[in-house]
């Protein structure tokens, strides 16, 4: 068993892995679909972030890959559908970074009101500039969410902690937590809000969520940060508007299109703006988040590969199993139409193997179902159970 790891992840996830007798082969940086396809040859596993994107391309051209780990929150740079369809789970980190990235949060809206930026360059270049004109306290300053998932919902709660209002705006019915209010509108949200900030999903409909007229909705010097997607937003929009004064600050982690290789070349149109804080896509880049993104997504992948477990699947049924020492273990990933289970367990029985426990999970058009025998499963039985129709990938977990 192989795994190929991309994008300097965590060694934690390289112990976790090779622990678990699987070989692990390393990347520092992203690669292109070409580059990934010649890499994934004889490889089982692979483990990526936001840069690497698995297309259906790469998928269709990688028969040895059995799961894919995105050791970070987002998956929209993975072919989720493609790989479903050829029987290869995806897992995420869909909690791991959050306080990190509200911790950034919070400190790029101190930094943007307090205008530390500039108080910051003016010392570098040899002036002292010591005054109060355009600093602000956060307490009691209203911060509109947008995006009430985990992150959105965290940090909701640590800035009431500060002392700001909490407004937040979904498109999903979510639980206010403390005193935060919900806004029915994005609309209402900018209209209310002085700091916005974003925290929504990377799904393509959102590509261009944010442009020229959401910025001029703001209210006039409000602050604006974008943590999420960098596909979301209009950056000249947001320039013109900085540029203005409507938009007194902005803080921004991500970007449409982002260097492969940590010292590559970056431009922006947002480049030298004042009160603007530019970091490169490090929302979740702490050590203690990168830590447990490491042990948590490759505990997933050694999982899968163990157990057959799917836990937290992003794009497959899930599937919580338990090893059983001394059975055998058969996966199948199968299309979702009636009568498959009932056509497995006639192939087992009809081949003498007695099943000791069974579980089955659909999810749409695709089902998956795992069954322990007592016993080895012949070799006709299996190309049997593969020749089926409705079989996606069938595996023996021993």
């Amino acid at each position: 068993m192989k795994a190929l790891l991309l994008e300097n992840i965590h060694p934690l996830a390289t112990t976790v892995l090779t622990e678990a007798g699987i070989e692990v082969d390393h990347r520092p940086g992203a690669l292109d679909e070409d580059e990934l396809i010649a890499a994934l040859q004889g490889v089982q596993l692979l483990g990526l972030r936001s840069k690497t994107e698995l297309t259906e391309r790469v998928v269709a051209a990688a028969p040895d890959l059995l799961a894919v780990g995105a050791f970070c929150i987002g998956t929209n740079q993975i072919a989720l559908g493609a790989a479903a369809s050829r029987g290869v789970p995806a897992f995420n980190a869909p909690y791991s970074n959050t306080r990190s990235v509200v911790e950034l949060a919070l400190a790029e809206i101190i930094v943007m009101a307090r205008r530390l930026t500039e108080k910051d360059r003016a010392l570098h270049d040899g002036v002292w500039r010591k005054d109060a004109k355009g600093s602000h306290e956060i307490r009691g300053r209203r911060l509109g969410i947008v995006g009430y998932g985990n992150i959105g919902s965290q940090l909701s709660v640590v800035a009431e902690m500060l002392g700001m209002e909490v407004y937040f705006y979904d498109i999903q019915d979510r639980l206010a937590l403390g005193n935060a209010r919900r806004c029915s509108s994005l609309e209402e949200l900018l209209d209310i809000a002085e700091a916005v900030t974003l925290h929504v999903d990377g799904r393509p409909g959102n590509a261009g969520f944010f442009g020229r007229e959401q910025f001029e909705r703001m209210r006039p010097r409000a602050l604006f940060l974008n943590l999420s997607r960098g596909f979301l937003v209009d950056y000249e929009a947001l320039r013109d508007g900085l540029e203005s004064g409507h938009i007194a600050g902005a803080a921004v982690d991500v970007f449409p299109q982002e260097p492969k290789t940590s010292g590559d070349p970056f431009e922006s149109p947002l480049q030298g703006m004042p009160n603007t804080v530019l970091t490169p896509h490090i929302g979740g880049s702490t050590e203690e988040a990168q830590e447990d993104i490491g042990r948590f997504v490759a505990g997933k992948l050694r999982d899968y590969v163990s157990y057959g477990t799917t836990t937290l699947s992003v794009n497959l049924p899930q599937l919580t199993l338990q090893h059983i020492p001394g059975d055998h273990r058969v996966t199948h990933f199968h299309r979702n139409t009636p009568g498959v289970l009932a056509k497995v367990n006639q192939i087992l029985a009809s081949h003498g193997v007695n099943i000791g426990g069974q579980l089955l999970g659909t999810q749409g058009d695709l089902g998956y179902v795992v069954t322990d025998v007592d016993s080895s499963v012949n070799e006709q039985a299996l190309r049997e159970l593969e020749a089926l129709p409705e079989t996606i990938r069938l595996r023996i977990v021993d």
